[in-house]
């Protein structure tokens, strides 16, 4: 019995020290969490960024994970210290925001890409109109509601808000307008035929099949539309300067071209 007792004894204390050896080990992270790139990027990008990123993956093995939304909320997630590695904005000035901010890093930042901002409406219902200098568009909407980014914080609301007032035609619409979180959901209101009309990039429009392109704006009547990309100050990832130089090579803009993006090198 004496034996035993001293054989439990022992046991138990070469379990416990095996414990303790086990705890003190340092936990394993899997491979990939330290490889995953954060990307903050403009909406309208959603399309062509996809398709970018799962050849990033086959090329480096390394993933590249995206939020999608509004510019000004991704500007704004960012200074409340969201953490990501890039942004991609699809105007100046919220990079420029950021920048004002020191919360990217100057050297990586670049104009990426540009666009233009069209008319579109639901695909069966199209017919072509010229938009111009006090172009009829509040005839046009009827009762309906006009579908466009927020002004405030979308860079393609503000875009069209512009090119609105330069034709002369913001003062006739403006209470028609419908206001959305994003392009893509201002596009999304005239695809469900919540919306007669709305305005949004033309990439987006080629993204979505249920709508239809029935004017573009002059190019002149809106600020250039440019889509600025940087590394975010706090980005420790030491990808990121590899993924950005992909995202310029020809591999990555075959994807943005056929979306109907033009690139700006």
């Amino acid at each position: 019995m004496q034996n035993r007792r001293r054989w439990m004894k022992r046991a138990t204390v070469a379990i416990a020290a095996l414990w303790l050896g086990a705890a003190a080990l340092p936990v394993p992270v899997p491979a990939a969490a330290g490889e995953k790139l954060t990307v903050f990027a403009a909406a309208s990008l959603k399309n062509a960024l996809d398709a970018a990123n799962a050849a990033w993956d086959g090329q480096s093995g390394k993933e590249a994970v995206t939020s999608y939304a509004a510019s000004g909320a991704l500007a704004k997630q960012i200074e409340n210290a969201a953490p990501a590695d890039i942004f991609i904005s699809a105007d100046l000035d919220w990079m420029d925001y950021l920048a004002k901010k020191d919360l990217i890093k100057p050297d990586s930042r670049s104009n990426l890409l540009g666009n233009r901002i069209v008319l579109v409406t639901e695909k069966d219902k199209a017919k072509p109109v010229e938009i111009k200098q006090d172009f009829d568009l509040a005839a046009l909407l009827g009762d309906g509601k006009l579908a466009m980014g927020e002004p405030k914080s979308v860079p393609a609301g503000k875009y069209a808000m512009a090119a609105l007032e330069k034709l002369g035609l913001w003062t006739s619409v403006e209470s028609k307008v419908a206001g959305a979180e994003s392009v893509r959901a201002a596009l999304a209101l005239v695809s469900r035929g919540e919306a007669p009309y709305g305005i949004v990039y033309q990439t987006d429009a080629a993204a979505d099949k249920g709508v239809a392109v029935v004017g573009t704006f002059p190019a002149d009547s809106h600020p250039p539309i440019i889509y600025p990309i940087a590394i975010l100050a706090e980005s420790k990832n030491p990808d990121a300067a590899a993924y950005l130089d992909f995202l310029k090579s020809d591999k990555a803009t075959a994807f943005f071209t056929a979306q109907g993006f033009t690139i700006l090198k």
